[in-house]
């Protein structure tokens, strides 16, 4: 698929359905993420929105329909291929190794490379990003503040050098506080040029970001424009801002 420009999708579903038994999850989903842009999902609890990220990464094969990366269909491609081709995930809570300190958990994130210079110069970049990360990289990662541990999650992603950087509810479990630093630093990493893919249950607070958002409703894509489009639009106002 390509954009308007003649971009091709560094990533895309093409009519994908996925069946957890004989329960029908996503029904029919296209969508594309495209080279440096941010795109959010929205949807409400049991939507597909959590399916549509494992499908993505691999750890859920679609039924029907395909899932490309490249160009090139990865239905049955696994998690670690994609990974080495560009496409990692912050997930939802962090799931740092807790018991590991700060990082241990940064170098887990390079763990399917082997360049040992690329990987130092990587692990001073996230230190120039996150440079209270750095002032705690002998903690256990455990036992940082939920910001903290977010920084430390995001900081492992960003190890394994990717080109789409798939987000599971980035603020979710953040002191209010702290959700609009996290957003900053979503922002930050996509200026940088980085594609991310967010699921994210804030979304007056995503769409203020992103470029594109797609809104699915029981497995079905509903709703898909420019960000600034559905901010502006009556039914997502009223559905998932509480306005109306």
């Amino acid at each position: 698929m390509t954009d308007q420009n003649g971009v091709t999708a560094l990533m895309e579903f093409r009519k994908v359905n996925t069946h957890y038994g004989a329960v029908h999850i996503l029904k029919d989903v296209d969508l594309a993420i495209y080279p440096g842009e941010l795109v959010c999902l929205l949807g409400g609890n049991a939507s597909g929105k959590s399916t549509t990220l494992k499908t993505l990464l691999g750890m859920v094969t679609p039924t029907s329909g395909e899932v490309v990366l490249d160009g090139e269909v990865v239905n049955d491609k696994p998690t670690s291929y994609r990974v080495i081709n560009g496409v990692t995930m912050v997930p939802e809570n962090r799931r740092l190794f807790k018991r590991l300190s700060v990082k241990e958990n940064l170098e887990l994130g390079a763990y399917l490379r082997n360049d040992k210079d690329g990987i130092a110069e990587d692990l001073e970049k996230i230190y120039d990003l996150f440079p209270r990360v750095k002032e705690r990289l002998s903690q256990k990662a455990g036992t940082l503040s939920g910001g903290e541990q977010q920084m430390v999650a995001i900081g492992r992603a960003l190890m394994s050098r990717p080109r789409v950087l798939l987000m599971d509810e980035p603020s979710m479990g953040l002191a209010p506080a702290l959700v609009q630093q996290n957003f900053e630093l979503i922002q930050q990493i996509h200026a940088d040029g980085m594609a991310v893919f967010m699921v994210e249950q804030n979304a007056n607070m995503a769409l203020s970001i992103a470029d594109r958002g797609w809104v699915l409703q029981t497995g079905r894509v509903v709703l898909d424009d420019t960000a600034e489009a559905l901010l502006a639009n009556p039914e997502l106002r009223a559905s998932y801002l509480g306005e109306g």
